[in-house]
C-alpha cells in the first residue's frame, strides 16, 4: 500500500555522483588528443554508413570502437558515432487490454475504478489518461506494461513512454499527449533526482497541473522528499491496481 516499513539502504547523492562524473568527463576531454578523437570517430560513422548503404568495408567496427577508446573517446561519443547512421534502438511498447479484467471480475474496488472513470468521462468530456513514464537507466518495463494494462481495464486511456527517457523528453510527450497523469515508475533508485526535474519540466511546459505519481521500488523513508516535490500520490510494491486507480481518481474529481 501507500505506507511502508523504512528499510536499511545506502543512501546515494545521485546529484553529487554525476557532477563527479561531470568533471571526470570534462578532465578527460581536457588530456586527450581532440584531433584524433574526431578522426576516429568519424571512421566509426563511416564503417556504419557503408554496412547501412550495403558497401564493403575493409574497415572492422568492433575494432574502429576500440581504437577510439584507446584515444580517450567515451563510450557515449561512440555510440553517437554509430546513431548518426542508423539512429537509436528503441524496445516496442505493446499492452494487451482485457487480461487484468478478466480476472478482476468480482473485485469491489475494480467495480469501484471503473465506477470513477466513467464518472470522470462524463464531467470532462473524455476518459482519464495516464502516461506511464520509465526514466533514466532503469531497463526493465514489465511492471510498467502490467500497470499500464490494469488502468486500461479500469477505464483509463493509457499512453506508455520507452525506456531510458530523460523527465524533459516524459514531460514533453505527456503534454503533447495531454495527459491527466504521468505515473512514474521506479525501479534503479532514480527517484529522488529524476521525478523532481519531471515535475520542473512540466511547469516549464506550463502544465503543472498534470498530476504526477510515483510507483515501483521506493523506500519508505523518501516518501515525504517525493510529496513535497509535488508528487501527488506514492504506490509501493504491491500495491493493489484498482487501489491506485481510485486513490488517483478521487484527486482527479475533487480539481
Amino acid at each position: 500500500m501507500e505506507h511502508e516499513d523504512p528499510i536499511d539502504i545506502l543512501e546515494v547523492d545521485n546529484t553529487a555522483v554525476r557532477k563527479q562524473q561531470e568533471e571526470s568527463l570534462k578532465q578527460v576531454r581536457a588530456t586527450r588528443d581532440e584531433a584524433a578523437c574526431q578522426a576516429a570517430l568519424k571512421a566509426i560513422t563511416d564503417c556504419v554508413r557503408d554496412f547501412k548503404e550495403g558497401r564493403k568495408s575493409e574497415n572492422n567496427l568492433l575494432d574502429l570502437a576500440v581504437k577510439a577508446a584507446q584515444l580517450r573517446c567515451t563510450l557515449g561519443e561512440i555510440s553517437d558515432a554509430c546513431e548518426e547512421i542508423v539512429g537509436r534502438y528503441k524496445a516496442v511498447i505493446r499492452t494487451i487490454s482485457g487480461v487484468y479484467s478478466s480476472e478482476s471480475k468480482n473485485d469491489k474496488d475494480f467495480e469501484e475504478a471503473k465506477r470513477l472513470t466513467d464518472e470522470f468521462a462524463q464531467k470532462e468530456g473524455r476518459r482519464p489518461r495516464i502516461f506511464v513514464a520509465k526514466m533514466g537507466q532503469d531497463g526493465h518495463d514489465r511492471g510498467a506494461k502490467v500497470v499500464a494494462t490494469g488502468y486500461a481495464d479500469c477505464g483509463f486511456d493509457v499512453d506508455m513512454g520507452p525506456l531510458f527517457q530523460t523527465p524533459a523528453e516524459a514531460a514533453r510527450e505527456a503534454v503533447e499527449n495531454d495527459v491527466h497523469i504521468v505515473g512514474a515508475s521506479s525501479l534503479a533508485a532514480g527517484h529522488k533526482t529524476l521525478i523532481p526535474q519531471l515535475i520542473e519540466e512540466l511547469k516549464k511546459l506550463g502544465r503543472e497541473d498534470i498530476m504526477v505519481t510515483a510507483g515501483g521500488v521506493i523506500p519508505a523513508q523518501d516518501y515525504d522528499f517525493l510529496y513535497k516535490a509535488g508528487v501527488a500520490c506514492i504506490f509501493g510494491p504491491g500495491t493493489p491496481i484498482p487501489y491506485s486507480a481510485i486513490e488517483m481518481m478521487k484527486i482527479l474529481l475533487d480539481k
